[in-house]
């Protein structure tokens, strides 16, 4: 620990760390950004993630070197407010609006956020799944009401963008303790199957060679399909496939799948792509727990932020973002977890092995909030 907070080298997990540092109101200095890299320091997807907490918040001093290698954060107060931002179109919205998701219940003003860029790629969670798992997983925090949407106005596929996301959350005073221990069995699939700038069939192959992997197990399944035209197609073709399981209890386990951008990599058919992301669906099930590894580190950041009570939630097998983020909350908060392992049990089928995790909340709230 030196005087500027906390110390980091690196260019992992800076998302996390930018976002914590803010609800904590600890500096962070992050040194040695990409320093070995040919082309040094802070891409341009990160200087966008930092001139939209920039928006968000107010008084927050951000201090860059001339090489974009070392970055000197000290948060402001959180403002919200109705803000614009053009996302970078190297990464997808969803890799803003997870740090969002993280800071939107304790702004001073109602949330309302309109991002431009790249709603669905490979490699960030799409809007569409954040949509069907982080929402509701942010109800069970107590964040609810007619404030809380997450609209795609126009979709945009990589590299060129063009589309559009309207996302708004309410305020919250504080966070209520969960008790998410029994997530119950799967009841029903809901997914939606997307084309843009591509023939509309595109979709219905998608659903049919999906729905031939999944109708084994349940028949509860709809899949919609969005064909979008014109002007809120975005820029670039594309099509994908986001699948959601909800279980008895009203959790939410997904996976999705998208066609590679445009020139890129190698192209893949509708059917292998319905298929393929089914099976990541019943892998994601497999995993099981009450949310599921897109959402983890989300849902310990609010059971960390919650009122100073016990909060228990069962997870899957911890992804390696979700692992790097509880020694983040260690950092930050100096708040430890109490993990676990629960076996499957022999004779129930309920999947891989789960983690329980506990911890008792910092009794964080919203300080600009007044008390009614």
């Amino acid at each position: 620990m030196t005087s500027h907070g906390l110390e980091y080298e690196g260019c992992n997990f800076f998302r996390q760390r930018l976002v914590l540092s803010t609800l904590s109101g600890k500096r962070v200095r992050i040194k040695g950004i990409r320093s070995r890299d040919d082309n040094p320091g802070l891409r341009d997807f990160e200087a966008s993630f930092i001139r939209l907490l920039d928006k968000v918040t107010n008084g927050t001093k951000i201090e860059i070197n001339q090489t974009g290698t070392v970055l000197f954060y000290q948060p402001g107060l959180l403002l919200g407010g109705t803000i614009e931002h053009d996302c970078n179109p190297q990464r997808s919205i969803g890799y803003y609006l997870e740090g969002l998701l993280m800071l939107a219940a304790f702004m001073k003003t109602p949330l309302k956020a309109t991002l431009k860029g790249v709603t669905n790629d490979p490699t960030d969670p799409s809007v569409d799944l954040l949509k069907t798992t982080a929402l509701p997983l942010l109800k069970q925090f107590g964040i609810d009401g007619d404030g809380l949407e997450m609209k795609v106005v126009k979709r945009g596929m990589a590299p060129g963008g063009g589309g559009e996301v309207i996302f708004s959350c309410p305020i919250r005073r504080t966070l209520r303790p969960v008790q998410l221990t029994e997530p119950g069995k799967i009841k029903r699939i809901r997914g939606i199957a997307y084309s843009v700038r591509v023939s509309p069939q595109m979709a219905n192959r998608i659903v049919d060679s999906a729905r031939s992997v999944i109708n084994k197990f349940i028949p509860d399944i709809y899949i919609y399909t969005d064909h979008l035209k014109g002007a809120n197609s975005g820029k670039s073709p594309g099509f994908g496939l986001v699948l959601a399981a909800e279980t008895q209890k009203g959790f939410f386990l997904s996976a999705e799948l998208s066609s590679a951008p445009q020139g890129q990599g190698p192209t893949i058919l509708p059917e292998d792509l319905g298929k393929n992301c089914a099976k990541l669906l019943l892998e994601e099930i497999h995993r099981g727990g009450c949310v599921d590894s897109t959402n983890q580190s989300l849902a310990l950041l609010f059971m960390t932020l919650g009122q100073q009570d016990v909060s228990k939630v069962l997870l899957g097998p911890l992804s390696p973002y979700t692992v790097e983020f509880l020694r983040h909350i260690r950092d930050f908060f100096q708040i430890m977890f109490k993990m676990e392992a629960k076996p499957p049990l022999e004779d129930e089928r309920k999947g891989g092995e789960k983690v329980l995790m506990t911890c008792v909340g910092v009794g964080f709230s919203n300080i600009s909030k007044v008390t009614k």
